[in-house]
């Protein structure tokens, strides 16, 4: 183990970070998604710093496959642009880089500063790794991998923290759930998934400030709901928050019925076939989660005297209430009602999913699409991908990532 250190401005030096070497953690290069290394390698060729960080080391430190790869960088998010074909700039408050290969979005966000005042809004402001590291939510989630070295940076103690297995806040709590509501969802679903503790004023604090999350927009409560229902651990992080008084604010419906011996069974089914989908590589579908979790709550009082297409439009109509405040898209929720009068030998007529297929059709798709940032960053028509062989008879070498296909 190294110790960074850094003049105080009075030529003394002081301890910033510890520096943990290739044999002193279990991270391995081969555990990160391609395009991830192929980024970092780009930005620190142009004399950038960058790292993995985030929930991808926590995963990672923890044995565990990490569904997505963060990257911080020294560099400003317009410098990141600029150096990627497959870049989009997004974000208001705090502007961050997207990076687009296929459906796979990589995130790239700029170390943010620590002399921000957490209380005004005043959070967009550019910094140090040093200060990034502060602004973290939780020490679990600081740690910095670095690809090209094999070193792991932990600028806030969080190697204890692992060795604990606490959940420790690096944001003063008197205003970090304040500040962000959902940073109270959160840290109950780390202490569900990673089987950590939270620390005592965490607790205190969550039960404090958990009224907070009905000030939350429907938008970024669908998105922790949505990450949720993908983690497998879905029936312990809800009972996590049935217990802190988060549920009845985050999915009504789910704090009335959880408790209910089918609700039970439909929760332990559905995290049974997200892990499988996880280990397998091929993760449920969105509407197959809808349909896990309503399932058990939608009831026809008169199925005999209904149509199937009547059913469907009654099926529709409770899946809408029994999800809200959640806003997932529309045709999410129909392939999931049409599960559920599948199950129960009714279809829909043909031509009416038909027509209906055909209005969605229209309408464009601007997640994860393929070309979203090809369409954005290079309007003109496409070129022909076809490769031709070298005279000779030589083979082209094919790219093996997205990533090194725009580099070949």
């Amino acid at each position: 183990m190294f110790i960074r250190y850094k003049d105080d401005g009075r030529g003394r030096s002081v301890p910033i970070a510890r520096i943990y070497t290739q044999k002193e953690h279990e991270i391995r290069n081969s555990q990160i998604d391609k395009d991830a290394l192929w980024a970092i390698r780009k930005i620190q060729a142009a004399g950038g710093e960058a790292y993995i960080v985030g929930g991808a080391i926590r995963d990672m430190m923890l044995g565990r496959r990490p569904k997505d790869f963060d990257i911080a960088t020294s560099l400003s998010p317009r410098q990141v642009q600029r150096m990627f074909w497959n870049s989009r700039i997004i974000g208001r408050r705090f502007r961050i880089v997207h990076l687009f290969f296929g459906s796979k979005i990589i995130e790239v966000t700029t170390f943010r500063s620590d002399e921000e005042n957490f209380e005004d809004g005043r959070n967009n402001m550019y910094g140090s790794i040093e200060q990034d590291a502060k602004r973290r939510d939780f020490s679990i989630n600081s740690l910095y991998y670095d690809p090209s070295n094999g070193q792991l940076l932990d600028f806030n103690g969080a190697m204890e923290d692992f060795r604990r297995r606490q959940i420790r806040s690096l944001i003063p709590l008197s205003y970090s759930f304040s500040e962000d509501p959902v940073r109270m969802i959160r840290a109950l679903k780390y202490q569900a998934t990673t089987g950590f503790s939270l620390r005592r004023d965490v607790r205190h604090a969550i039960k404090r400030n958990a009224s907070r999350i009905e000030g939350c927009s429907t938008s970024r409560l669908t998105e922790e709901v949505s990450k949720i229902l993908s983690s497998g651990s879905a029936d312990a992080i809800f009972h996590n928050l049935q217990k802190y008084g988060l549920l009845s604010y985050i999915l009504p419906f789910m704090s009335v019925y959880l408790d209910y011996p089918e609700m039970d069974a439909a929760l332990a089914e559905l995290d049974r076939r997200v892990r499988e989908g996880l280990e397998s590589g091929s993760p449920v579908s969105k509407d197959e989660i809808v349909y896990l979790l309503i399932k058990p709550l939608v009831v026809f009082d008169d199925p005999e005297g209904m149509s199937a297409d009547e059913l469907f439009r009654e099926g529709y109509r409770q899946a809408k209430i029994l999800i809200s405040p959640m806003t997932p898209p529309n045709y999410e929720i129909e392939k999931a009602v049409d599960r559920i009068l599948e199950d129960s030998g009714y279809r829909r007529s043909r031509g009416r999913k038909a027509a209906e297929a055909r209005v969605l059709r229209k309408k464009p798709n601007n997640l994860g699409r393929k070309s979203a940032a090809n369409e954005e960053l290079s309007p003109g028509p496409k070129k022909s991908r076809r490769r031709r062989k070298k005279s000779g008879g030589e083979k082209v070498q094919q790219p093996r990532t997205l990533a090194e296909e725009h580099d070949l």
